[in-house]
């Protein structure tokens, strides 16, 4: 982070910790005579537009504050965009974990072995993972990090299966 956004994060941290998110990333990047602001934003359950929507409300807010206060932090004018991490987000955090509960990860440890796996559940110390089969306790401190699979479908799920389990036929794939 550059030092605006440093200082940035220190001001709109507690009003998106208020509201119920956690600030994952904010940069500031210079466009002409404005800044524009991206910020990252996440829940438990995910974050919805209606959720996007109320945060950018409250950290133009916040920003509009911190613009009078400080008024060389953001210069002339700003942009602010907030919106939600990807599916590449890397995993890093023990709350990117728990977010990921039930979804195909690839984790790397910090000797750079990676080990392919399900998330089981993700606890404050380790993550579990169903690896074929069995279940390992990776500690985070083991672990540089993780990146969750694309998987467009999965046996068991989606709306074949829904399909199939109305018939009371099998699950095929």
């Amino acid at each position: 982070m550059t030092a605006s956004a440093a200082r940035l994060a220190e001001l709109v941290t507690p009003a998106v910790t208020d509201a119920g998110y956690d600030l994952e990333d904010l940069t500031v990047t210079a466009a002409g005579k404005r800044s524009v602001v991206r910020v990252l934003v996440d829940k438990d359950g995910g974050v919805t537009l209606d959720d996007l929507a109320d945060v950018s409300r409250t950290l133009g807010a916040a920003l509009d504050e911190a613009d009078e206060a400080e008024p060389d932090l953001l210069g002339d004018s700003y942009v602010l965009e907030v919106s939600s991490p990807g599916v590449d987000r890397p995993l890093t955090e023990p709350r990117h974990w728990r977010r990921s509960t039930s979804r195909l990860v690839v984790a790397t440890a910090t000797d750079g072995s990676t080990v392919t796996g399900r998330v089981v559940s993700a606890g404050d110390t380790a993550v579990v993972l169903d690896v074929d089969g069995s279940e390992q306790v990776l500690p985070y401190t083991g672990l540089a990090r993780g990146a969750v699979q694309v998987e467009f479908s999965r046996k068991g799920t989606g709306p074949a299966a829904d399909e199939a389990d109305d018939e009371g036929g099998e699950d095929v794939a």
